[in-house]
């Protein structure tokens, strides 16, 4: 969606110094709204047992950000090893890390354990046997199959997902991992990406709880606690509903207090979002540098699909406004494109909006998650920099932009040739 009015407001009566200064293209994030998202997370979900939100370092693997993240008692949800690393330099130790592995190499797995360890999500039955030294406690990421669909095509439907243990394996997971010398047990699911309806996490809380039940019926664990994945979404257009977060709240908090009630012992309670909470939170800033006119009507930017992806790879829509010309007529059909050498390497398509002229800076939305992460190096493209926009209104440079000496330094090897 539009970026908030107080965000807009900010960086608006800035944004020209801060070009001029740091040169574009650049993202730019929003400590205040950072901060204000955490807060909302813990308020909503203050009824539920044990209530912790492990931020989804893919989203923004960015060492000031995952900062601000451990200051508001955020652990950190990885799916690499240089995500784990990155998430212990930003403070995260032991459980403060959920590290869900995929496909897991030896070494990986050896990381994983090392300096402190972490909260070990097991993605396949198979693992089991090759984890090195087997943790006390232990997760297992939960592949429902054809008994859940999903609304959109990001991950995919669980039946021809990769990820997760199979309804079938699972209770011979829980018991082998029991056998092996487990005493406490996670359960853990990761159905959707950017879901607007609120319902399909409430369901997929009361489908793990479900689980809980049959896991002490059936292996006789206990699990210690759920982890519903993230998949919070962002309302992208300026027409989308958001997700109703107050009532995702009140629901799942009302699941916990039946169960209370009931006199069960309630699992702690693990989201790990990303987008939900830095995404709105971020833009992309270039400069327009070039009016093409032929079959279409083009505006190239200064920024390509290599600085941000999204567009290119799932025709996502990123909302596009013209600093200084937001209130103008919005009368020009327009696609903003960047300079890669393919045809897909466009942020917005058809948009409607006002005059473009060199020169002027082209604040693309929502990029706080999966913006700059996704970066690539396609033709050469460095990636670009990264900004904060601090609560006290200073901007601080928190990633350089890449160089071509950065780019040529994997060039730079000792010889090392097999003869055959």
């Amino acid at each position: 969606m539009p970026m908030s009015d107080d965000f807009s407001t900010r960086l608006s009566n800035a944004l020209p110094q801060i070009a001029e200064h740091f040169g574009t293209p650049f993202h730019i994030y929003d400590e205040k709204g950072i901060r204000e998202t955490a807060k909302l997370l813990y308020e909503t979900f203050a009824g539920v047992t044990n209530f912790r939100e492990y931020f989804a370092v893919k989203a923004l693997p960015n060492l000031s950000i995952l900062k601000i993240m451990n200051d508001v008692g955020f652990g950190f949800d990885c799916s690499s090893i240089t995500e784990l690393i990155l998430s212990r330099r930003a403070g995260g130790r032991g459980n403060d890390i959920m590290f869900t592995s995929n496909n897991t190499s030896p070494d990986d797995f050896n990381v994983a354990s090392s300096d402190g360890g972490c909260i070990l999500n097991l993605d396949d039955i198979s693992l089991l046997d090759k984890v090195p030294d087997m943790p006390e406690l232990l997760s297992f990421r939960y592949n429902p199959g054809d008994r859940r669909t999903v609304s959109n095509g990001i991950i995919g439907e669980p039946l021809e997902a990769k990820y997760g243990v199979s309804h079938e394996q699972l209770i011979d997971a829980y018991k082998k991992a029991k056998e092996m010398g487990v005493k406490e047990f996670g359960l853990h699911a990761m159905l959707a990406s950017n879901e607007l309806n609120y319902k399909f996490m409430v369901e997929t809380t009361q489908m793990l709880l479900n689980l809980v039940k049959v896991l002490k019926e059936k292996a006789d664990v206990t699990i210690k606690f759920i982890n519903i994945g993230g998949g919070l979404g962002i309302p992208y257009k300026p027409e989308d509903a958001p997700l109703d977060i107050k009532k995702m709240g009140e629901e799942i908090t009302e699941i916990y207090t039946d169960l209370k009630k009931n006199g069960v012992e309630a699992p702690d309670f693990i989201m790990e979002s990303g987008r939900f909470v830095t995404g709105p939170h971020g833009v992309l800033v270039a400069k327009a540098i070039n009016f093409k006119k032929i079959y279409r009507n083009y505006i190239g930017v200064d920024a390509s699909m290599a600085d941000l992806m999204r567009p290119g790879m799932y025709g996502a829509y990123h909302h596009v406004t013209v600093h200084g010309k937001e209130h103008l007529t919005h009368d020009q059909k327009i696609d903003i494109v960047g300079s890669l050498c393919e045809n897909n390497d466009k942020f917005a398509v058809g948009r409607m909006l006002p005059e473009i002229k060199d020169g002027d800076l082209i604040v693309i939305h929502d990029t706080g998650a999966h913006g700059h992460a996704m970066g690539f190096n396609y033709n050469g493209k460095l990636r670009p920099q990264e900004l904060l926009l601090k609560e006290d209104g200073s901007v601080e440079l928190i990633r350089r932009k890449e160089t071509e000496e950065d780019y040529f330094a994997t060039l730079n090897f000792e010889k090392n040739t097999l003869s055959l």
